[in-house]
């Protein structure tokens, strides 16, 4: 095999391992938005009605 094509193949390999690292430590410091009545409200008119 080629060596390009295997150099090609562990430089796309640490690239996607490195960018999932990256995204997981930034939606790790980001704050969930705490749930309250409002949030929930539009949901209601999805519930079936047994009549």
């Amino acid at each position: 095999m080629n060596i390009w094509i295997v150099v090609v193949i562990i430089i796309l390999a640490l690239g996607f391992i490195i960018g999932n690292i990256l995204l997981l430590q930034q939606s790790a410091s980001q704050k969930l938005p705490k749930p309250n009545k409002d949030n929930n409200t539009s949901y209601d008119r999805f519930e079936d009605k047994d009549d």
